[in-house]
């Protein structure tokens, strides 16, 4: 049984239909990279897996058990949200934190353990993204990679079944980007089941087992980084990924 299922998904803002039937499937330790040029659904896609937004149809399943319904209580969408755990592309840390406040704060408020069962998780997550040393800094003496490292182990804190990444490095400039992704890389090794949305055409090639190419709302190619990058069947695909890999 794949661990995350994706039936029919649609999300429609006024007038525009943002999502219009996306489907899929991804097994317990895989990576997704989701590409496709801006408006195609990606960041949408990912709010409504996560419940930050609602679908106004279709189906997501976790581990067999469908999440998604209309009669959803606000505890119930809390609950579904503990299933995914969201890297924002902003870092979303909260200032008046230090990093390590940052980190425990949401497993405190969740009871997800006692005061130093929580504090040890999260020294031995700054440890595993190398922050160890700024445990006690605040976010605005944080460079915006050290930032978002922050933010993936705050994530992480809550041990979520899927790890979801809205394009983890659109803030960042290229050194920074570097040690970001090296951290992600680091997760795939300890068979972390993850979601990358990401404008790193090479990084999701060496590190995602599925990419899908989104465009206009669908699901318009997916399969093996070879498949997708090497061999695109769409013509949509192939414009795309030749763009998307011209110097700049």
């Amino acid at each position: 049984m794949a661990l995350l299922e994706v039936k029919g998904l649609k999300k429609r803002f006024e007038d525009t239909q943002v999502l219009k039937g996306v489907s899929f499937q991804l097994e317990r330790g895989q990576v997704l990279a989701i590409i496709g040029s801006s408006g195609s659904g990606k960041t949408t896609l990912l709010r409504c897996l996560n419940f930050l937004e609602t679908p106004d149809e279709g189906q997501v399943l976790v581990g067999g058990r469908c999440l998604t319904g209309s009669q959803l209580s606000e505890e119930d969408i809390r609950q579904n949200r503990l299933h995914f755990g969201m890297v924002f592309q902003n870092f979303n840390l909260f200032p008046q934190y230090t990093v390590l406040e940052n980190i425990t704060l949401a497993p405190t408020l969740l009871k997800k353990g006692d005061e130093k069962t929580i504090r040890d998780t999260a020294l031995r997550l700054l440890e595993q993204v190398g922050l160890s040393h700024k445990k006690d800094a605040y976010p605005h003496q944080l460079s915006g990679g050290q930032q978002q490292r922050v933010a993936i182990a705050r994530a992480l804190a809550l041990n979520p079944e899927i790890l979801c990444f809205d394009e983890p490095t659109s803030a960042l400039d290229p050194e920074l980007t570097g040690e970001v992704l090296r951290v992600i890389r680091g997760l795939k090794d300890k068979d972390n089941t993850m979601i990358v949305v990401t404008h790193e055409m090479e990084f999701a090639k060496s590190v995602a087992d599925i990419v899908i190419y989104m465009a206009d709302g669908v699901i318009e190619e997916m399969g093996t980084p070879e498949d997708v990058f090497d061999h695109p069947r769409s013509p949509k695909t192939r414009s795309f990924i030749s763009g998307a890999q011209q110097p700049f």
